[in-house]
């Protein structure tokens, strides 16, 4: 029996007894009329789905985000991974294993990326949006370097907001420094992206460990794209920014998410709007291919990855790739 084993090296066949967190967790009734509980569960390593047959326990739903006890055997199922549970049980006090082997943490310097961030908002040119973007990050700075960015699509791990944002920040400095100066307007560009999902704050529930455990009441019946725009505009009205630059800056979080079937309140009518839609796209589809490479082969194709709608191929091919070995091995 393995112990405490990292989620990302177990094998098929194995037999594990350790602690984990529930990621997710539904009672459902399978085709002989019995109850199962289908979970998923994680680590720092990564997260596996997990099944109980048979379930006659307490564990549900409103446990999602604790630390349990498992023991089960990993099973293989259409080609991935997942634990039969045979036992579970809520940690308890007195239970003895490491946090940070469990929560997973977002692969970033975090002061640095703050501070990345903060130098951004200093260099912005026009000076309403860089003093409303200061007292918005003064705001959020307790959330903003610490929440998950979604609960299990993109970057849901610890810090996975502030590693989501930065990164396009990053890029929209690029586009509207050296792509397409006259065509956007830079300070809008970095503030409205600065800003995207700041309502996630509201919108989600979490743990005691800072994971995200699902959807607040004002997330299910507003959402964050409404959530933030309204902060800004109330917080912009206090600093007595122009009316006009806040209705700008406000479509931006409304229509970030593109269109209609994906959540945006309205469709991007700017520049500004466009490319910030975009650039949240490019971002998250690239975290999601990489979480996924962590667990496949190369030269495989996954299993369709639901947030995508499609199979993805992992070439195994990526120039940052650091090659090991004797240097005079062929």
């Amino acid at each position: 029996m393995e112990y405490n084993k990292q989620l990302a090296y177990m094998a098929a066949g194995e037999v594990i007894e350790g602690f984990y967190i529930l990621k997710t967790a539904s009672i459902r009734t399978a085709s002989n009329g019995k109850p199962y509980l289908n979970a998923s569960i994680a680590d720092a390593s990564g997260k596996m789905e997990a099944k109980m047959w048979d379930f006659n326990g307490k564990l549900g739903p409103a446990e999602e985000g604790k630390v349990v006890k498992i023991r089960g055997e990993v099973t293989e199922f259409k080609g991935s991974l997942q634990m039969n549970i045979r036992r579970i049980r809520l940690a308890e006090s007195t239970d003895n294993y490491a946090l940070e082997d469990l929560v997973p943490t977002a692969p970033i310097d975090s002061v640095k990326e703050m501070e990345y961030v903060q130098d951004l908002i200093a260099s912005m040119e026009d000076e309403d949006y860089r003093l409303l973007c200061a007292e918005m990050l003064d705001r959020h700075m307790a959330s903003f370097g610490k929440i998950p960015a979604a609960k299990n699509v993109h970057h849901s791990f610890l810090s996975g907001l502030l590693m989501h944002t930065s990164s396009m920040l990053r890029i929209a400095d690029f586009l509207a420094t050296e792509i397409y100066p006259t065509v956007v307007n830079r300070s809008l560009l970095l503030a409205g992206t600065l800003l995207h999902d700041f309502g996630k704050e509201k919108e989600y529930d979490f743990s005691e460990l800072g994971l995200v455990t699902d959807k607040s009441v004002e997330g299910m019946l507003v959402g964050h794209l409404v959530l933030g725009a309204e902060e800004v505009g109330e917080v912009g009205r206090k600093l007595e920014i122009p009316e006009e630059k806040l209705l700008l800056l406000r479509h931006m979080l409304l229509s970030h998410h593109g269109t209609p079937e994906f959540g945006a309140a309205v469709i991007p009518s700017t520049a500004e709007a466009e490319l910030l839609s975009y650039i949240d796209l490019l971002d998250s589809r690239m975290e999601i291919y990489a979480e996924t490479f962590e667990t496949l082969e190369p030269g495989k194709f996954s299993d369709r990855v639901f947030s995508l709608d499609k199979k993805i191929y992992n070439h195994g091919l990526r120039e940052g790739d650091k090659k090991t070995g004797d240097p005079d091995e062929i």
